[in-house]
């Protein structure tokens, strides 16, 4: 994964890009359990859990994809345009995308999330079996 610019500023335009791969299909339940550190004074705090933002366990992700692109709608571009399934299961196989621009709105976030540095640690699984994990660090600036 790449993410451009360093400090990603919101709002403000992003470029990312993406590769993954899945040997077994993603269906549903597939959980997401999120580790999210700040950096302060110079040490990694975890961010606890507050109104589904932070360091939280999602139990499945395949509903709330659901809740935020209602089934039968087509996946939002680029995705559409790569082919790449917003909704499960997700069949086993590679997933690219390539860089892609996106336009990262306002949004209202805690006073705790705005401007800093940031990690991100995702593992998904399914029934109680790890199937993957993603880390991320990267630097926001709210304007």
């Amino acid at each position: 994964m790449s993410l451009s610019p360093d400090p990603i500023v919101i709002p403000g335009d992003l470029k990312a890009s993406a590769a993954g791969s899945t040997a077994v299909t993603l269906s549903s339940p597939l959980s997401v359990n999120v580790t999210l550190h700040k950096e302060v004074a110079g040490f990694w705090v975890k961010v606890p859990c507050v109104e589904q933002i932070g360091s939280c366990d999602y139990e499945d992700v395949c509903q709330l994809l659901d809740t935020l692109i209602p089934p039968g709608q087509d996946c939002p571009e680029p995705l559409h345009t790569y082919s790449i399934p917003c909704h499960c299961p997700f069949k086993s196989g590679d997933y690219t995308l390539p860089e892609a621009n996106f336009y990262l709105p306002q949004v209202d976030l805690p006073y705790w999330l705005t401007n800093g540095n940031y990690e991100i640690v995702g593992v998904l699984g399914n029934n109680g079996q790890q199937l993957g994990c993603l880390k991320v660090t990267l630097s926001i600036h709210t304007a």
